[in-house]
């Protein structure tokens, strides 16, 4: 089979609706050759429906990043569908969440903030370091932020979050390069999706995009998104790794 992730295995985090950013990923994934196995939580029934949705079929194994029992187990419930001396090639993060309170910059706890911090950050090294075992030779990172570098209207500590999870690529980029392993981000624009509408203030949030897109953005669009996670698995880019690409649009680098 032909395309750019042609005879590559990829694991992807996240596929939770159709909507989703990971979803797209996983689908041109497999139409540019890859095979590709989802993980899913809590509701693993409802991600194998899903699954059934892409162009062929994907196994659906349950993690929870939270979960260390679940993570030092990962590597081998991986191999159980990769087969025996098979190695994984990528491994996408589309992970994150945050509690209700979070979205409160000045009442948050820290409770709340170091829950949306472990799950939205500290899991892309989880998740990384379990996946280790399988990647001998090396391969792709790939995670999914929202721009970290500006304080987003109601967006609160959860940017705080994302800009820990950007940190935190650019040190497992540091550390894994000796291994082959790259490590990079896909700063994607808003997406009507399912974690879009935990967002209290969401709309606002995306209004932005409105008018500020110099290419233009649609918010029911995740396509462009997952299309920059695959190129990021790819080998067209051996030597990049610790970068964060952007597809939003253009906003990030409007001025005033």
């Amino acid at each position: 089979m032909s395309g750019i992730l042609a005879g590559k295995r990829i694991l992807v985090t996240g596929v939770i609706t159709q909507g989703s950013i990971a979803f797209h990923a996983a689908r041109v994934a497999q139409e540019e050759g890859a095979e590709v196995i989802l993980t899913g939580f809590g509701r693993v029934t409802l991600v194998e429906r899903i699954a059934k949705r892409l162009p062929k079929p994907a196994p659906v194994i349950e993690l929870d990043v939270t979960d260390q029992e679940q993570l030092d187990s990962l590597a081998d419930r991986v191999r159980e569908h990769l087969g025996e001396g098979v190695d994984l090639d990528g491994v996408v993060h589309s992970i994150a969440f945050g509690p209700e309170g979070v979205f409160t910059f000045l009442d948050a706890s820290w409770e709340e903030v170091s829950t949306a911090v472990e799950v939205s950050a500290y899991s892309l090294k989880s998740l990384t370091t379990a996946c280790l075992p399988l990647m001998p030779r090396g391969g792709s990172v790939v995670g999914l932020t929202f721009d970290a570098q500006l304080a987003w209207p109601k967006y609160d500590w959860m940017g705080v979050a994302k800009a820990a999870l950007e940190s935190t690529s650019r040190y497992l980029a540091r550390d894994l390069g000796e291994r082959n392993i790259r490590c990079n981000l896909v700063s994607a624009g808003p997406i009507k999706s399912m974690a879009a509408r935990s967002i209290p203030g969401f709309e606002e949030l995306a209004d932005v995009w409105n008018h500020r897109a110099p290419i233009g953005w649609q918010l029911d669009d995740p396509e462009p998104a997952g299309r920059g996670v695959v190129a990021l698995l790819s080998d067209f880019f051996p030597k990049t790794t610790g970068e964060i690409v952007h597809v939003d649009g253009g906003v990030h680098m409007m001025g005033a």
